[in-house]
């Protein structure tokens, strides 16, 4: 049954990884609306978004776009923009695409002076054949034509970009805060038609935010459940005996192996990100590493079977062990929401959790049959010597 719980999981994770290839650049096979057609595409690096764009250096400098991204919620909105100030949300001049009350899509500008939206109005560079519409995938797509005259007719320009869960009383709700939605920003060179990071640093922090969520997620939410189910059902197989045991704590070594890594990895995240703190997130984490440690120190410390101390350990080895289990799950979900993951990844981690869950069931009655079919034998035996009475005492 392990095995097979095994090798679902790497066919799954082959799946996700094919699924990921599979979705990577398509941006320039997709066709628009009133036989829209663009020069060059690029599928941004943040938000599942993407950019179209044709740049008329001989015609006032201007530059059409077609900007596509999936609201982060049902009813929600998008936006792109120029930033000729800096590589962030202040000083952007934005293109933000919001549901009216008709059910129809509309544009709106706005020069954003700070870190909130304001109100929308004119913005740097003249804005005209605005439009936005939602497509059957539930992506919008944003067009417009931007006059870069007055910025001198530079080629490399920074772009941001951005998606939003609601819109109430026709004002967007502010964006979510994860390490996707801030690191939405790039390059945009007009003259090679590329974009590129905006900054190498962001890119290492946020290359840095995936591989501690992937590391955590194998160890605490993947590895652990798993040792701890062949800890649990695999004993009750006397031919398994003492095999259940080592494959427990290969897996459980394993697994904590890794999750140090995914631990450390989390410091130096917190070293490298000034002034961005998840508090809740990282006193989970530390909780959790404590207690993993804990765990592993305690192998050194337990009993004989026969010793009379050994059911005080054992409650407390399954007692520790279960409450860094739920723990480290909660933790990865609060992770996936800091960094923004796609809905498809954290889809295939719970179909991983449930995998899971429906072979602890199976087990579980395979097991607790196993145990009363002992029971019931063991009964037998004893009725049969004894005769059905009690021994007399003399």
């Amino acid at each position: 049954m392990a095995g097979a719980v095994v090798l679902a999981l790497l066919l799954l994770l082959a799946a996700m990884a094919a699924a990921s290839v599979a979705a990577a650049g398509g941006c320039a096979g997709e066709a628009f609306s009133a036989n829209r057609a663009y020069a060059a595409c690029s599928d941004l690096p943040r938000l599942g978004a993407s950019l179209r764009w044709t740049y008329d250096r001989g015609a006032g400098g201007e530059l059409s776009v077609a900007f596509v991204a999936a609201p982060a919620a049902p009813g929600g909105w998008v936006a792109w923009g120029l930033n000729p100030a800096g590589d962030g949300m202040a000083g952007a001049q934005a293109l933000v695409a919001v549901p009216s009350s008709s059910g129809a899509w509309e544009v709106r500008t706005y020069n954003i002076s700070g870190y909130a939206l304001g109100e929308p109005g004119p913005i740097a560079f003249p804005a005209s054949d605005l439009a936005a519409e939602l497509g059957a995938d539930g992506r919008v797509r944003v067009f417009g034509t931007l006059s870069l005259a007055a910025y001198g007719g530079a080629g490399v320009l920074n772009q941001v970009w951005q998606v939003g869960p609601a819109v109430t009383g026709g004002v967007p709700a502010p964006h979510a805060m994860g390490g996707a939605n801030l690191a939405a920003k790039a390059k945009l060179d007009l003259l090679t038609q590329t974009t590129t990071a905006a900054s190498s640093s962001s890119d290492a922090i946020a290359k840095k935010r995936n591989i501690h969520g992937l590391l955590n997620a194998v160890s605490w939410g993947i590895l652990l459940p798993m040792g701890a189910i062949l800890a649990r059902y695999l004993k009750t197989f006397r031919s398994a005996d003492p095999a259940w045991f080592y494959l427990h704590v290969s897996c459980q070594l394993i697994g904590y192996g890794v999750g140090v890594a995914g631990w450390a990895t989390g410091i130096n995240l917190g070293n490298m990100s000034n002034g961005i703190t998840y508090t809740l997130h990282r006193n989970i984490g530390i909780i959790v590493f404590a207690l993993g440690t804990l765990q592993i120190f305690a192998l050194f410390l337990r009993p004989k079977k026969e010793n009379k101390y050994r059911v005080y350990w054992n409650m407390y080895h399954h007692s520790v062990g279960y409450t860094v289990i739920i723990l480290g799950i909660t933790n990865i979900f609060k992770g996936m929401t800091i960094l923004g993951v796609e809905q498809r990844w954290k889809t295939a981690y719970v179909a991983v959790l449930c995998l899971l869950g429906v072979a602890a069931i199976i087990l579980e009655v395979v097991t607790w049959g196993m145990v009363v079919k002992r029971r019931n034998a063991e009964s037998k035996t004893f009725n049969s010597a004894s005769n059905g009475h009690l021994p007399r005492h003399v």
